[in-house]
């Protein structure tokens, strides 16, 4: 199972879905990442080093309300809600807009705003590729990143899985928008050479047929969103998509917590069997890449466990977070 059934679909279901009611005890405040965008920021307060918790894609700050109390005795505990989303501004759906280092910049952005000092940032799903740009240009102002099943392709790209259809694809089309179509004939043929003797092209036409076989495997009320329904939605994750980019290297300190598998594959239906199936096998390789190739990283496996790997293994994911936190003390 690549990159849409991992986790496009749980993205989708998470942006035609509400939120946890709002009903923990925080301050809300706005902050200006750049002219015209503001962020959400929650402060739960408490005292100690500096925790802040980023959402998933299409979901809010607010999802961590309960989780964030149980860390105010020993942390001052913040939650972002990233663009495009809740009551963050949404500028338009263009990837420029949406890239991973953007976003990430904005964490970097709130962080200084707030004179928030090294923080622990603890970041589910799509938050994950914000913690690895983090980790790859400002390792130097934060304490620890803790990937709670974020350490997806989309944060930690490794060749053994053979690729991701979507960052590959990104990939190829950002090297043919830099092609220079009235460069000389020297630099035309480097050009090509370079195409060439790159894994571009052979990655993404390998990764293409099993694309085909995962929207095979998908039950049918599964493939997706209603467009008319989600259009602006839509285009704000279309965008977060194109954004994506490869991050091959990771150095800093770092707790990963997997659900391997996923909840939906322990007595998988015969309509979900395929997709449970993929899903052991996509989560057990990536897992497993990330722990040999990010020798940094505390690497934590929850069988079963959901993807919101807090609210269905509440209780392990507070004791490795708590755990991790202590050492880099």
């Amino acid at each position: 199972m690549k990159h849409l059934c991992a986790f496009i679909l749980l993205a989708a279901a998470a942006v035609a879905s509400p939120g946890p009611a709002d009903s923990a005890p925080h301050r809300v405040r706005f902050v200006e990442v750049e002219k015209g965008v503001s962020l959400e920021v929650l402060d739960w307060g408490g005292r100690g080093r500096p925790l802040v918790f980023l959402a998933g894609l299409g979901r809010t700050a607010h999802d961590f309300d309960a989780f964030a109390l149980k860390f105010t005795a020993h942390h001052h505990v913040y939650g972002i809600t990233r663009r495009g989303f809740g009551n963050s501004s949404k500028p338009e759906p263009i990837e420029a807009n949406y890239s991973a280092d953007r976003l990430a910049d904005d964490v970097v952005a709130v962080i200084a705003a707030l004179k928030i000092d090294k923080p622990y940032i603890a970041g589910h799903s799509l938050a994950g590729e914000e913690l690895s740009s983090i980790d790859n240009r400002y390792p130097e102002k934060v304490s620890g990143l803790i990937y709670l099943d974020a350490a997806w392709s989309y944060a930690f790209y490794s060749k053994p899985i053979n690729g991701d259809v979507v960052i590959d694809l990104n990939d190829l089309r950002r090297r043919l928008n830099r092609w220079d179509f009235v460069a000389s004939a020297e630099e035309d043929r480097q050009q090509t050479t370079d195409l060439l003797n790159s894994d571009a092209l052979t990655v993404l036409q390998k990764g293409l047929p099993e694309h085909l076989k995962d929207l095979d495997a998908l039950p049918a009320a599964q493939h997706g969103l209603s467009r008319a329904d989600r259009a602006p939605q839509l285009a704000i994750a279309n965008a977060v998509f194109l954004g994506e980019r490869k991050f091959t290297s990771l150095k800093g300190n770092i707790l990963a917590i997997f659900a391997v598998p996923h909840d939906f594959a322990r007595n998988p239906t015969p309509e979900v069997r395929a997709e449970a199936e993929a899903d052991t096998a996509a989560s057990t390789a990536q897992a497993n890449a990330f722990e040999t190739n990010v020798p940094s990283a505390r690497v934590i496996r929850l069988p079963y466990a959901s993807h919101s790997v807090w609210q269905s293994h509440e209780a392990e994911t507070l004791k490795e977070m708590n755990a991790f936190m202590d050492r880099a003390q």
